[in-house]
């Protein structure tokens, strides 16, 4: 008899990718088909958002960022970009002890000067009480878009021109990216998005130019651990060729990065 292994059995640990990156759709649709309220299928997708952090700390995935709140999302009914901040400061405290017991690394990228006080200090706190840890780093992009982040990167580097401190032969792509909030970040590698949708919506465009990209139907809230390795068990079967053929590669020479 045939024993079936289950989807994290089948995930090769040696062809990880070292960053994953999470566009986090459907809460809305999620909630109007059961004919609720889409502040419960925000409630519904932070059980969602805990459970995937857990599972890619468990395959000791070194990357994940999830694409909490976009800078459009502002313009939101004002009922719900309060519940969405309300749901981000609580999860916050509820979610501290576990990170620390999974030895998870909190940053956040964004425009974050946008939230409220109260937000940023709450994260601001479990950045810092995480930030000792080894183990997965999770990035919370909020107030993000890549628009800002791009424009905001040009002008630091005008600014650092006209003052003599930057020349033009000096601006290459490594130089670039180090003015982008995810200076210290690598790329990712695979990045996936819940509900449907087939779009990058301004997230992350420069350092998705190399990324796998991996759509589901599956709206975010019903998202879960198995979700997340059907992705990256489709991220081992792809050929990474960064621009070079088939060809030009052999077992030896692929890299997951």
């Amino acid at each position: 008899m045939k024993i079936e292994m289950s989807l994290i059995e089948q995930i090769d640990k040696t062809k990880l990718p070292h960053h994953v990156a999470i566009i986090m759709d459907g809460n809305g649709r999620w909630a109007k088909a059961r004919g609720q309220d889409r502040c419960v299928g925000h409630q519904e997708g932070s059980i969602s958002v805990r459970k995937v952090v857990e599972a890619a700390a468990t395959i000791e995935l070194k990357y994940l960022t999830v694409y909490t709140f976009s800078i459009e999302n502002w313009n939101r009914p004002e009922a719900e970009v309060q519940t969405l901040m309300s749901l981000l400061v609580s999860s916050i405290h509820k979610e501290t002890p576990d990170l620390m017991k999974n030895n998870i690394r909190l940053l956040a990228i964004g425009d974050l000067t946008r939230l409220e006080e109260g937000v940023r200090q709450t994260l601001q706190d479990c950045i810092n009480q995480t930030s000792g840890n080894t183990g997965t780093t999770l990035v919370l992009a909020l107030s993000y878009s890549s628009r800002w982040e791009l424009l905001n990167a040009v002008k630091q580097m005008i600014s650092e021109v006209k003052a003599g401190h930057l020349a033009n032969e000096d601006i290459t792509e490594e130089r670039f990216s180090q003015y982008l909030t995810t200076r210290e970040i690598p790329d990712p590698d695979l990045l996936i998005r819940t509900g449907g949708e087939k779009r990058i919506s301004n997230f992350l465009l420069w350092q998705l130019s190399y990324s796998e990209l991996y759509f589901t139907d599956v709206y975010w809230p019903d998202f879960r651990e198995d979700e997340l390795y059907k992705a990256i068990l489709y991220y081992q079967k792809r050929e990474r060729r960064f621009g070079k053929t088939s060809e030009q590669l052999n077992d030896k020479q692929i890299v997951y990065e």
